[in-house]
């Protein structure tokens, strides 16, 4: 089953995307400049073979909901959302709004 449903995080919209897959959930979250994702994310690949693209993406594993991913620290960060100001260990709401240019409420 797929689900997608709208989220805000601080007032912004952002798209929630859970695919079910037998023994294990693919989860994202998204908006216009970019995305996070559960750990089925292959950020070495975005960073050396797609590097070109600017991918603004993160990782966060052992995440097995939505509410998790936005609460999970990220595990890894694409070179391009590192730019933007998102490092491992950030908070997944928070680099969500980093990716989309705000900084988040302290």
């Amino acid at each position: 089953m797929i689900e997608v449903q709208p989220i805000t995080i601080e007032g912004i919209g952002f798209t929630a995307i859970t695919v079910k897959l037998p023994k294990t959930n693919f989860m994202a979250v998204t908006g216009a400049d970019g995305y996070i994702m559960c750990g089925a994310l292959d950020v070495a690949l975005l960073n050396e073979k797609l590097k070109d693209r600017g991918i603004l993406a993160g990782r966060a594993v052992g995440v097995r909901t939505i509410d998790q991913l936005l609460a999970a620290p990220l595990e890894s960060v694409t070179l391009a959302a590192e730019e933007k100001g998102v490092k491992k260990g950030t908070i997944g709401k928070d680099a969500m709004l980093l990716l989309h240019g705000i900084t988040p409420d302290e």
